[in-house]
C-alpha cells in the first residue's frame, strides 16, 4: 500500500539555473547540489532537479504540478512570479485561487490555495455531470457520500 508521495524528479537542461528557480521563487529549502543534480524541499516535498540535456520539452498537456499556497501569502508569490516574468499557461476556472506557470525547462507547475477538502466541499454544491463521490472523500459525519447508480435491467 502507498503511504505518500516520495519524490518529484524533474528533468532539466540547466541545474543551476532550475536550483535558483526553485530556491529564490518558490521558497524551495536546498539539501544538496551536485553537477548533474540537485534535491529540495518544497515544504515536504521532496523535489531533484536531474540534468538531462537531451530531455524533450514537457508535454503541452493538462498534467502539471501544484503546489499549495496559503491565502495570506497567494497574491504575493504570484506577483513575485510575474514581476519575474514567468509563463502563465493557464488562466484560473477552479475552486480557489490559483496561479499556473511554467518553470525554466516548460514544465507545467500551479500555486493553489485550496486543499483536496475545499475542492470536494465546492463540487458537493456544482457537481459536474457524472461527478460520484466515494466514502473515502467523506470528512464529515453529516454528509452522505453519493454511490453510483447500477444501471437496472430492463426485462
Amino acid at each position: 500500500m502507498i503511504n505518500g508521495l516520495n519524490h518529484i524528479t524533474l528533468a532539466t537542461h540547466d541545474v543551476v539555473r532550475s536550483f535558483i528557480f526553485y530556491t529564490d521563487m518558490l521558497g524551495a529549502r536546498p539539501l544538496a547540489r551536485w553537477d548533474k543534480g540537485a534535491y529540495l524541499l518544497l515544504a515536504d516535498v521532496w523535489l531533484c532537479l536531474s540534468l538531462d540535456r537531451d530531455a524533450p520539452p514537457p508535454a503541452a498537456n493538462y498534467t502539471h504540478i501544484a503546489f499549495g499556497v496559503r491565502d495570506e501569502k497567494f497574491a504575493a508569490m504570484v506577483e513575485k512570479l510575474q514581476n519575474a516574468g514567468v509563463i502563465e499557461w493557464k488562466t484560473n476556472t477552479s475552486e480557489g485561487a490559483s496561479f499556473y506557470f511554467l518553470d525554466p525547462d516548460g514544465h507545467r507547475l500551479e500555486l493553489h490555495d485550496g486543499d483536496w477538502q475545499s475542492r470536494l466541499a465546492h463540487y458537493r454544491q456544482n457537481p459536474p455531470p457524472g461527478m460520484v463521490f466515494y466514502p473515502a472523500a467523506d470528512t464529515s459525519a453529516d454528509i452522505k457520500p453519493s454511490r453510483p447508480q447500477t444501471p437496472r435491467s430492463e426485462n
